[in-house]
């Protein structure tokens, strides 16, 4: 079968959305290239107007002190636990909680949306959560940071959804026929096929846990279990240099230096692991998406 030709406004309409892309992917990479660049330069070079595109002087100095930073490395340890175990239990409870929901007979299932969709949209605010985890005895504990976000209702719905539309239901029955239970046929049927949409949950899930920091804000006061986040901040508002100080503009030109570098450094390391997991789901995450968001 022959290509089919394009008109000439098509072809107007198509480099126009190309060069619309280009410059959208150049806006969202630059910031990235830049702060890469700056945490890989001498802090002469951090303070140097323009634009960053490669390191014009190479020095590792900032790396190393942050990955031999007792502290630092501390609360790198704090988020990669809290990422690993934290996505762990929330696939776990949206997979289970989604398969539940996803099943015909389950009792009262119109009630039981109802309560989780009202519920995805309003909650009792940060007072009655901080009472709460008071309450449990969560506070100055890396469970606080876990527990009270461990299920989000917009992924389990979308599970649920991925599961209604992608697995058989003859699986099922045909495994209640040879008797499996509801937990086999949960671990054995619906994690095997449900990659696609894992690898999505994953994603959401790792990425929240590592980026957030307002919770552990709030609830934690001890500095050993402050996550990687909340020492990014003390150092973004320690950057603010106070301009009355005693120093005069070399000095404080090369304090800034040190700051901005201390500071994109942290950033570097704070984004890596993030960024070298992704590609490894990516295949899997359109896919995802799209079977689980779409009815039909």
């Amino acid at each position: 079968m022959g290509k089919v030709k394009q008109s000439s406004g098509e072809r107007i309409f198509d480099i126009f959305n190309a060069a619309l892309l280009i410059l959208f992917s150049c806006i969202t990479l630059y910031p990235f290239i830049h702060v890469t660049s700056v945490a890989f330069s001498s802090s002469t070079e951090a303070i140097r107007p323009g634009l960053h595109f490669y390191p014009k002087e190479v020095d590792l100095t900032s790396i190393k002190k942050i990955l031999t930073t007792p502290e630092l490395l501390n609360a790198y340890k704090n988020t990669i636990f809290r990422t690993v175990v934290g996505t762990i239990l929330s696939v776990l409870c949206t997979g289970m909680g989604a398969y539940a929901i996803s099943k015909e007979h389950l009792p009262f299932k119109k009630f039981i949306m109802s309560i989780i969709v009202f519920a995805m949209f309003f909650s009792g605010g940060m007072i009655p959560t901080y009472i709460q985890i008071r309450s449990l005895g969560l506070l100055n504990s890396i469970w606080a940071m876990i527990l009270p976000g461990a299920l989000s209702v917009y992924n389990m719905i979308i599970a649920r959804t991925f599961i209604d539309n992608t697995i058989p239901k003859e699986l099922f029955e045909s495994a209640k026929i040879d008797g499996a239970s509801e937990f086999r046929c949960f671990w054995n049927i619906v994690l095997p096929l449900s990659k696609a949409v894992i690898a999505v949950l994953v994603l959401y899930y790792a990425v929240g846990h590592w980026n957030a920091y307002f919770n552990a804000f709030i609830y934690l006061s001890k500095r050993e279990l402050f996550p990687l986040q909340i020492i990014l901040r003390e150092i973004l508002i320690m950057n603010n240099i106070d301009q009355n100080a005693m120093m005069d503009d070399a000095s404080m030109a090369t304090l800034q230096g040190m700051y901005d570098l201390l500071k994109y450094a942290l950033i570097v390391v704070a984004s890596a692991p993030i960024i070298a997991v992704y590609p490894f789901i990516q295949k899997y995450f359109v896919k995802g998406v799209m079977i689980g968001s779409v009815k039909g």
